[in-house]
């Protein structure tokens, strides 16, 4: 099953932190970022057509919204490296800590709901060990975080080494200690025996490459015509398409048509003006983005599932997965909303 990604750690969008006076806050990044939320539910709905046997629409519909991952990754880079760079050690590990402490709440939660509502995958507890690992099937959708954490930890102490603002100490240890886990936990496989998993919490290659360069061109002061990379977004989704539909299904992130596609939505969102009287909504969506990642799973596999399963082929099937990932992204942008006003974020993400 296509897998997938949240929004940017640092503060929303360019905007500055409290007690920090910054950048004004940008609002096409907010809206980028609510873009490639709803990309990611778009993302698991066709997963979920593409199991039930609908081929065309999910591949479809999978090639219109893979570019999420890498976008995310790209904000990413421009939050920590241009947009709001860390300026010492406890403000890096806080920054963490907003990612971590959902994360293993929405863990628990879905590996409870697996429980409740599906037999446990290899045993609870089991499950359970391997989400500490960076592989839980019950909540596989978190994957994206298992490197999106060791990224910003990585992009963080390069800012902080790099510009000499402070020493991180223990943003350094902790990331020497991520180098040298995979290694770790194998020798302690081989000497104990343990059935321990694979070590998840690493970077990719391609994860620092659209870090990188993603912030590149979201900070550049020129990026060319518009209508030129819209352009490129339907050249780039054909591409991808046709390669999905020829070659390799799912595409890997790290793929030249998925690259593609990527940098020309980059190129087509970067430095669009959204409205004053949109603003507003858009900036209270963009703050809701991590959340509505972290729960839309559940809308998917109560709202999205069903309706796969059960619509003839032909005509029907398209129509479904726009209807059906539609209300699973409103339903999910709405209860973020909620517990947002509630004071819950901290917590649900």
């Amino acid at each position: 099953m296509p897998r997938t990604a949240p929004p940017t750690a640092a503060p929303p969008a360019g905007q500055a932190e409290p007690g920090r006076t910054g950048r004004a806050r940008r609002h096409d990044i907010d809206l980028l970022r609510v873009l490639c939320t709803a990309a990611v539910v778009l993302v698991h709905a066709s997963a979920e057509f593409l199991d039930a046997g609908h081929r065309t629409t999910g591949v479809l519909g999978d090639s219109a919204s893979r570019f999420a991952v890498p976008a995310f990754y790209a904000m990413a880079g421009w939050a920590i490296l241009a947009g709001s760079p860390v300026r010492g050690d406890t403000q890096l590990l806080t920054r963490l800590g907003r990612i971590l402490r959902p994360m293993a709440v929405w863990t628990a939660l879905y590996l409870l709901w697996q429980y409740l509502f599906g037999p446990p995958l290899d045993g609870g507890a089991k499950e359970a060990v391997r989400a500490l690992f960076g592989s839980v099937e019950a909540a596989f959708h978190l994957w994206y975080l298992y490197a999106y954490v060791p990224l910003l930890l990585l992009l963080g102490v390069a800012v902080l080494v790099l510009g000499q603002r402070a020493t991180p100490r223990w943003s350094a240890l902790l990331l020497g200690a991520l180098a040298v886990a995979p290694v770790l936990s194998e020798d302690v496989r081989t000497l104990t025996g343990l059935p321990l998993p694979p070590w998840g919490w690493s970077v990719p290659l391609y994860a620092l490459g659209y870090a990188v360069a993603g912030a590149a061109l979201l900070a550049a002061r020129r990026r060319g015509p518009r209508p030129l990379w819209l352009a490129g977004v339907a050249v780039a989704f054909v591409a991808l398409a046709v390669y999905q539909f020829t070659v390799r299904l799912p595409a890997g992130y790290g793929s030249a048509a998925v690259a593609a596609l990527t940098f020309a939505v980059l190129g087509a969102v970067a430095g669009v003006r959204v409205p004053e009287r949109a603003r507003a909504v858009l900036v209270r969506l963009s703050d809701a983005s991590f959340g509505t990642y972290l729960v839309h799973l559940l809308f998917v596999m109560v709202l999205v599932r069903p309706v796969a399963e059960r619509v003839p082929h032909g005509f029907a099937a398209p129509v479904a997965l726009a209807v059906t990932a539609v209300a699973a992204a409103a339903l999910s942008f709405a209860v973020s909303v909620l517990w947002g006003r509630l004071g819950m974020r901290r917590w649900l993400g």
